[in-house]
């Protein structure tokens, strides 16, 4: 039986600051049996050739699963299977799930469902669930009411997530800083 503490892990920072590396490692010690939830689509050459490089940086050994939307209802089935979880990452499942952006109000429910989903794989301590995600706040105020909506929308999921996870992290040139 695993006797390690299970902890609910937000990690946030920039684009290319060190996240996803820093996910694997903390899951590494988290125990042996990890699955890593994928939620970017190959929509393009460019992002095909960054998945297929990510996942070379993964452990031999780690399950993974695709859910580029239902992440959360989708690793709530396997959730016993593991020791650890890494969704990465949230910024990319909030714009797969946002939808329509000109409807601000059904794109926030939307959101609200796929951060619920993963709440509930966070209260049930089966496993360390690890969240990756950007931290979009720190820059301009994006030109356009899309931008904007998007910015407000994972804003708000990353607050909800920060408020029910043990620790927080915030990535800056591959250092860790701990808020929580």
């Amino acid at each position: 039986m695993n006797t390690r503490i299970k902890k609910n892990i937000l990690i946030l920072g920039g684009a290319r600051s060190g996240k996803s590396s820093f996910a694997q490692e903390v899951a590494s010690k988290s125990g042996k049996r990890i699955l890593f939830c994928a939620t970017a689509e190959p929509l393009d050459e460019e992002m095909r050739m960054r998945i297929l490089e990510h996942k070379k940086s993964r452990p031999q050994g780690w399950d993974t699963i695709e859910a580029p939307k239902g992440a959360g209802r989708k690793i709530g089935r396997l959730l016993y299977k593991y020791d650890a979880v890494i969704i990465d990452c949230i910024t990319i499942l909030v714009a797969n799930s946002m939808g329509d952006l000109t409807k601000y109000k059904e794109a926030e429910k939307r959101v609200d469902s796929e951060i619920h989903a993963i709440f509930k794989c966070m209260e049930r301590k089966r496993a360390s669930i690890i969240l990756v995600s950007n931290e979009v706040g720190l820059g301009l105020v994006p030109e356009n009411r899309v931008g904007r909506a998007y910015r407000d929308i994972l804003g708000r999921a990353n607050q909800q997530l920060a408020a029910q996870a043990d620790e927080v992290y915030f990535m800056a040139a591959g250092l860790a800083l701990k808020l929580k």
